[in-house]
């Protein structure tokens, strides 16, 4: 499974499967979650940050959807339904992880500031390539946490998946047009200040990921032999949005969506666990009877 929007899925299957789910078919409950499971997730990590939650999230949402099944009528496809549910659910929760916590863009920038920066020799940028693939990933990621639950979820959606305007107006039950709105505003704010603070957008800012290395080991915030975003994909989120264009413009905002469109699209770690989990809630075992 591969693909964030599984287009190559059709509806039929999902309502087929829906059906059989809802009559405690186990075994279709199963694929039902698994072919949805990828998209979840990275949702989920993109939106909170960081994998705990994230792995937490995925497994409430699934069970709130699971929970309705018997309520889907087919009025709307079924993956505009379940991203409805957990789109919903995840600018809707309550989940007190420092992670989940709006932080001002202004003190963001003033941590990662606050960061000692040394120049890497070749060698040793050779040696922690992946590393500083990590903290690129990791210190834009968090870049996201800058903008509210709603300016997250709307940029997520419309401008690293490129979900198209109407489907994402749908979802957050909103017109296409101020879906459009708000994402220009998301955009703008996020933009600003990268192109004010970013080495990778604007080559006249000082800060670079290389040069923050060092001093992001020494301070334990991230360990080569365990990285925590830089792992675990097969492709990157550009390759599973909704255009599976590749060119991209010279504009500085083009520049910006490429930067989080290169960020991994992972697989969850506890991949097998959260499954299983949802599979044997005893909420749902009552439910679907299984």
């Amino acid at each position: 499974m591969n693909n964030l929007f599984p287009n190559n899925y059709t509806d039929f299957e999902d309502i087929k499967l829906v059906q059989l789910s809802v009559k405690g078919d186990k075994k279709a409950l199963q694929v039902l979650i698994v072919r949805h499971q990828l998209f979840v997730y990275n949702l989920a990590l993109k939106m909170v940050g960081n994998i705990q939650d994230a792995e937490d999230l995925t497994q409430e949402a699934f069970i709130k959807v699971i929970t309705a099944l018997s309520k889907f009528k087919g009025e709307s496809k079924f993956t505009t339904w379940l991203y409805r549910i957990t789109v919903n659910h995840f600018i809707n929760s309550k989940k007190q992880s420092s992670k989940l916590r709006f932080v001002s863009f202004e003190n963001y920038f003033n941590s990662i500031d606050s960061v000692p920066s040394s120049n890497l020799n070749e060698q040793e940028e050779k040696e922690l390539k992946d590393t500083i693939e990590e903290i690129r990933i990791n210190c834009t990621t968090g870049m996201l946490l800058c903008l509210s639950k709603e300016q997250r979820m709307i940029y997520i959606l419309g401008e690293m998946f490129e979900m198209e305007h109407n489907l994402g107006g749908e979802i957050l039950g909103i017109t296409p047009g101020n879906f459009r709105i708000k994402l220009m505003r998301a955009r703008k704010e996020l933009y600003n200040w990268m192109n004010n603070k970013c080495g990778l957008v604007n080559v006249n800012n000082p800060c670079r990921c290389s040069k923050k290395t060092r001093g992001y080991i020494n301070e334990g915030k991230v360990d080569p032999d365990n990285l925590k975003f830089n792992t675990r994909y097969k492709s990157k989120i550009k390759a599973l949005s909704k255009s599976k264009a590749v060119t991209f413009s010279n504009t500085v905002d083009e520049l910006n969506k490429k930067i989080f469109q290169s960020h991994p699209a992972q697989t969850p770690l506890q991949s097998s666990k959260i499954i299983n989990d949802i599979l044997n809630n005893d909420l749902i075992k009552s439910i679907l009877e299984l």
